[in-house]
């Protein structure tokens, strides 16, 4: 068994297309699925109180911890690999099921310790019954890099949608008749399980494990560094929730869990799903001798011209959209939402960094940067909780933007592209969403207290909006038309990538994956 057009060079035009293909697939389908979950997740908040997803986001720390160190960056070796046959597709078949089954056994044994260091004796339960996503990962992983190693997305966001629909509905019914916390827990695990079997139909996996690994020198290389990268971006992306549950109330974790899980939903959410085309991509230009720095810098403009206004929206409206989206008794994370919004766009950037490294063979780039994040965030956490949420907050602040500087210090060299070019680029999406800011900051001035939080985050929300748009429109007509014409891209034109965003990004689920 070999897979059609593995390693063989294609033409940019075709490449393109393809492209053009899987990013719809893959982003668009992610796009209704979030939809799906988003309207599912602020009914299930509703239904819940802060202290369930306090709970929740304490077993989420071993949970999310262990599922970083899962093997798929084995599956994800057989993207970059020049030809793959069925021996090899076995191998990393082998290597994730005994991956996943020594990390649901970890889980297993880890959960009363958990449970004793939370001062919690229920986590121990949600993380036995959790273990159970583990065993759906391998029938996961390895068809998503098969149909990924093709640019080949339809299934993957049929999967999508119909795992995102039955996890919904089973938070849904499960928060509805009453099961509290473990209406978070039943529903990914749903998911995962719905996911697996579509994905593996598929993919047309039809094949045995092979568990002698002679001649799997190189994906055991490469997984073993994503592997050990993702042990890092561990302690970066969950030594807030890890530390903070040890010193904040079960209901003041909630709050700022489900802060971070609101502001994370775009970083999180929707820019690793197009590092997934991304990474694929990159590797077939990198395979053709093609530089990526152009790809690289129109990538982050795009990125940046969609989330900058989200996340400096969100941070100017949040008391007003907390209170009419959750309900009253979440205000208090409206600072905490308004405060980590800000830094969100250099998230953002810093997450579509890692597949122009990984594609080009440079994996200890990855993994320096991560062991810079794991030491940074998780300095800054350790001084910022001594403050409460606010201090961890700031430390999001000082962390986020030295870890992007030290990622671009590493990256813009390796792919060509001179620091000054990325800025010009940065300019128009950050100066139009100044704009926006000093706007809606002035209108709220004058707005009369007595219309209420519906009316004031319609107003404000409109007038930020225009005013964005206005100034792109205006004082950069042609940045607006490259990015629409990145949809209709003729054939002769350079392939274009991703217009808004395996890569870290990703921190933990109200519902599901």
């Amino acid at each position: 068994m070999t897979i059609d057009g593995a390693g063989e060079q294609e033409a940019p035009e075709g490449c393109g297309a393809r492209v053009r293909s899987a990013l719809a697939w893959r982003w668009g389908s992610q796009l209704v699925a979030q939809f799906i979950t988003w309207g599912s997740t602020i009914l299930v908040v509703r239904l819940l109180d802060p202290s369930d997803y306090g709970l929740f986001a304490m077993s989420q720390v071993v949970v999310t911890a262990l599922n970083f160190l899962n093997g798929w960056s084995f599956a994800s070796s057989l993207i970059q690999a020049e030809k793959v046959g069925e021996r090899e597709i076995g191998q990393a078949f082998a290597l994730l099921l005994l991956t996943n089954g020594a990390l649901a056994l970890i889980q297993l044994l880890i959960a009363p310790l958990a449970a004793s260091y939370y001062g919690q004796p229920e986590v121990a339960a949600l993380l036995r019954v959790q273990a159970l996503i583990f065993l759906a990962i391998p029938f996961t992983a390895l068809p998503t890099a098969l149909l990924a190693r093709r640019l080949e997305f339809r299934g993957q966001g049929i999967a999508n949608l119909v795992s995102a629909i039955v996890a919904a509905v089973t938070a849904l019914v499960l928060a509805w008749r009453g099961f509290g916390v473990w209406a978070l827990i039943y529903a990914p695990i749903a998911g995962y399980a719905v996911r697996a079997a579509i994905m593996c139909v598929a993919a047309r996996l039809w094949v045995r494990p092979v568990f002698d690994l002679k001649g799997a020198g190189r994906m055991v290389g490469f997984g073993g560094a994503l592997t050990l990268c993702q042990l890092f971006w561990i302690v970066q992306s969950q030594s807030d929730i890890f530390i903070a549950g040890h010193v904040f109330t079960v209901h003041q974790l909630g709050l700022y869990s489900e802060a971070l899980f609101l502001t994370l939903i775009v970083t999180g959410r929707f820019i690793p799903p197009l590092n997934d085309v991304a990474f694929p991509a990159y590797s077939e230009l990198h395979k053709a001798g093609r530089a990526l720095g152009p790809y690289f810098e129109r990538t982050m403009q795009s990125v940046l011209l969609v989330v900058s206004p989200i996340y400096i929206g969100l941070s100017l409206t949040a008391p007003e959209a907390i209170l009419v989206v959750f309900g009253a008794k979440w205000t208090g994370m409206a600072p905490i939402v308004s405060g980590l919004a800000l830094v969100m766009p250099l998230m953002a950037v810093q997450i579509i960094c890692s597949p122009t490294v990984t594609a080009t063979g440079k994996e200890r780039i990855y993994l320096a940067t991560s062991m810079a994040g794991a030491a940074i965030f998780g300095t800054s956490f350790l001084i910022g909780v001594q403050f409460g949420a606010q201090g961890l907050v700031r430390a999001w602040w000082v962390a986020a933007p030295l870890l992007l500087a030290i990622t671009l210090a590493l990256t813009l060299p390796q792919i060509r592209l001179p620091l000054r070019r990325l800025l010009l680029a940065a300019l128009p999406p950050a100066a139009a969403c100044l704009a926006m800011a000093g706007v809606v900051a002035a209108l709220r001035l004058v707005l009369p207290a007595d219309i209420g939080p519906v009316a004031t985050l319609a107003i404000l929300g409109l007038a930020g909006a225009a005013t964005y748009c206005g100034i792109l429109f205006f004082a950069w007509p042609d940045v607006v038309r490259q990015s629409v014409a990145m949809l209709r891209r003729t054939p002769s034109d350079p392939l274009p990538l991703p217009a808004s965003g395996p890569a870290p990004g990703d921190r933990t689920s109200t519902i599901a994956d």
